[in-house]
């Protein structure tokens, strides 16, 4: 019975992406999606599907190259410095990445990456960012798109103002969505096995509720495979963190960790969405070196 279970999940996956998945990431920060770039690159690279990337700011925020100010040449620790030259630099570097995950297309919605806090009221309100300009764009791309899919980080309440902005305007354009195949929108981040984080959704923002029925999906890229267990897709996650150079310390820290990609499946998506994720978990967990 499991058998003929696994082959049905199987059929119904195959049939489902029959041209692959398309995937909309929706993030603040160039760097955003080290949270789940091993996913991203099964999607492209081992399912034939395709990704698209939408950056909220303009990236001019991120004064931790240390290191990086040899590489670049300049003060990357100072402000001023950062908010002339991390705009292009970041840009760069996101683009990088994004050749290492399969990135097609690119949008820069260039709102201003002005400091780190917690409070998103003022960017969701309008006052911090332009976010009538924010939604139309996110509207427009998902207008023209065709996604199954989009991820955002999990906007719990310790996140960076700009990712709690960036992912309820990724999940407020879900909503708003007109067309005949609304695509299934999912927070993410990266984690250690073991984790204790829980998460049912940010106060104040029940968009942000998740599915309790639903269960948390999740991609172990720390799984070794072939000659002598050496290989795993860590090494994946890591090409992306260092295309990230002006953001040295920040990556310095991050190499090589976080042996999960989780997924949280919001209650927006409804009950019938919940298959159809299952089957592009599970394609994802056994394409490439899967683990046996």
């Amino acid at each position: 019975m499991r058998n003929i279970y696994l082959l049905l999940l199987l059929l119904f996956s195959l049939n489902s992406y029959a041209q692959g998945p398309r995937v909309l990431i929706v993030t603040a920060h160039p760097d955003d999606e080290t949270m789940f770039p091993v996913t991203v690159f099964k999607v492209t690279r081992e399912l034939k599907g395709s990704a698209d990337l939408a950056l909220i700011t303009d990236a001019s925020g991120g004064y931790n190259g240390l290191v990086a100010s040899s590489y670049y040449g300049l003060n990357l620790v100072d402000s001023a410095t950062g908010r002339k030259h991390l705009p292009l630099i970041r840009k760069k570097e996101l683009m990088a990445s994004g050749e290492v995950m399969g990135i097609g297309n690119f949008f820069f919605l260039d709102q201003l990456d002005d400091y780190y806090n917690r409070d998103e009221k003022p960017y969701l309100q309008g006052k911090n960012w332009d976010i009538a300009y924010v939604e139309k764009k996110l509207d427009n791309i998902l207008a023209n798109g065709n996604y199954d899919f989009v991820f955002c980080l999990i906007p719990h309440e310790g996140q960076h103002a700009h990712h709690k902005t960036a992912s309820i305007s990724a999940i407020r354009a879900v909503q708003r969505y007109k067309g005949t195949k609304k695509p299934v929108v999912l927070g993410g981040q990266s984690q250690n096995k073991g984790y204790t984080f829980q998460f049912t959704g940010l106060a104040g923002y029940p968009e942000t509720n998740v599915l309790k029925t639903a269960p948390v999906f999740e991609f172990d890229r720390s799984h070794s495979f072939g000659e002598d267990k050496k290989h795993s897709y860590m090494i994946v996650a890591d090409w992306v963190k260092a295309a990230h150079k002006s953001q040295s310390g920040d990556m310095n820290q991050a190499m090589h960790r976080g042996d999960l990609e989780v997924f949280w499946y919001f209650a927006l998506n409804a009950e019938d969405g919940i298959a159809k994720t299952k089957a592009l978990f599970d394609a994802v967990s056994s394409s490439g070196y899967s683990k046996k």
